[in-house]
């Protein structure tokens, strides 16, 4: 941690990154591109749920941007969030309530139509749990959204994209569907997190237009790019 910044280290990887001087500056690329897509809802506090926690960046954002929002986060591992509190505690009345459940659990407990926006940010062993990008699952996020609701996804993939495809192809569902990207994940230099966007996505996600140095797909170019056929196996 050098200054306010606050970094969150697990799985020998840099899982988040939070300013606690402000919240707002998002340093990730993929988090400021979900930053964008929030940016975009309509005015005023928003219902969101976060199945994944770790150091609590997206909801310390939606706390600062949007004041009396009401968030819950589904976030398992007792030992971050204690790790978390203890380290970078989250503001005085943020409305920001953390349950100590996976997030396929303790959706099920979340009221049909309650939520604005569902965020799945999770990651065990540097890879989403597949039980976690499943039709399953997907329609639980359905069942917990509003009408107007946007799902917000982080998934890590390389071309030809298997786990992108299979869950554009669940999400489909859900309404529009819009993807985010790096060119060099594009290009498959590396693995890399692409931000998939469903439901109703606003005008204007991820910044658009795309900001340099990022790819966003809507409409025709998603099926183009990652058609939602299965996943390879």
């Amino acid at each position: 941690m050098g200054g306010d910044l606050y970094i969150l280290d697990l799985d020998d990887m840099q899982q988040s990154a939070v300013d606690l001087g402000d919240p707002t500056r998002l340093v990730f690329d993929y988090v400021r591109r979900i930053g964008d897509l929030l940016d975009v809802m309509p005015a005023g506090p928003l219902r969101v749920l976060h199945v994944g926690g770790a150091a609590m960046t997206l909801p310390r954002y939606v706390a600062a941007t949007r004041p009396r929002s009401a968030q819950i986060v589904l976030e398992p591992a007792t030992e971050v969030v204690e790790r978390v509190r203890a380290e970078a505690p989250l503001p005085p009345r943020s409305g920001i309530k953390v349950r100590p459940v996976d997030g396929e659990t303790g959706i099920l407990a979340v009221r049909e139509g309650s939520q604005d926006v569902v965020v799945l940010d999770a990651f065990a062993g540097g890879r989403v749990p597949e039980s976690l990008t499943s039709a399953g699952f997907v329609e639980q996020v359905g069942r917990v959204l509003a009408p107007d609701g946007m799902f917000v996804a982080n998934l890590v993939d390389r071309p030809p994209y298997p786990r992108v495809r299979a869950f554009v192809a669940a999400v489909r569902a859900l309404g529009d569907v819009a993807v985010g990207a790096e060119p060099a994940t594009l290009k498959g230099r590396r693995e890399g997190n692409l931000v998939v966007a469903s439901g109703e996505v606003p005008a204007g996600a991820f910044g658009e237009p795309s900001p340099l140095a990022y790819r966003v797909f809507r409409g025709r170019a998603v099926a183009d790019a990652f058609g939602g056929g299965k996943a390879a196996t």
